[in-house]
């Protein structure tokens, strides 16, 4: 089986200096390889493309046949990582903690422990700005509105 830390260490080297990083990543007992990345100014097919051909140049089929998977972090997935966060500073989420809560709003600030998003106001209730603790979010999603 292929170590997810050899490929850990390949997807860290290669994207080093770049704008881009690993968001998950995956290795199942069959070496079937799974890497979602994101980049700050988001990522392109290129980006994956090349992030493919080094992590596959690096290994060798010889030794371990595999399948191997690079895409970006799509926008259905939740937010993990506090660049994901700071990089959607502006835009609406679709936030869900764990006590069940939903909120919806504008995120307006983000760090490694805590949020904070701006919910609109309605005819029962001002406009209000909630912070939450990272720790209490189940997902944060951007919301996709067409």
């Amino acid at each position: 089986m292929i170590e997810k830390i050899k490929i850990l260490e390949l997807v860290n080297a290669a994207l080093d200096g770049s704008d881009k990083y690993l968001v998950n990543l995956k290795v199942t007992p069959d070496n079937r390889i799974y890497i979602d990345i994101d980049g700050d100014n988001g990522v392109t097919i290129d980006d994956c493309i090349a992030l493919s051909r080094t992590v596959e140049n690096s290994l060798d089929r010889n030794d371990e046949d595999f399948a191997l998977d690079v895409s970006s972090a799509g926008a259905d997935q939740p937010l993990k990582l506090t660049r994901q966060f700071v990089k959607n500073i502006g835009r609406d989420v679709e936030v869900v903690c764990f006590d069940g809560q939903k909120i919806e709003g504008q995120l307006t600030a983000a760090n490694d422990t805590q949020i904070t998003v701006h919910v609109p106001g309605t005819k029962k209730q001002a406009p209000r700005d909630v912070t939450l603790l990272r720790s209490d979010l189940k997902s944060t999603c951007v919301a996709i509105k067409f």
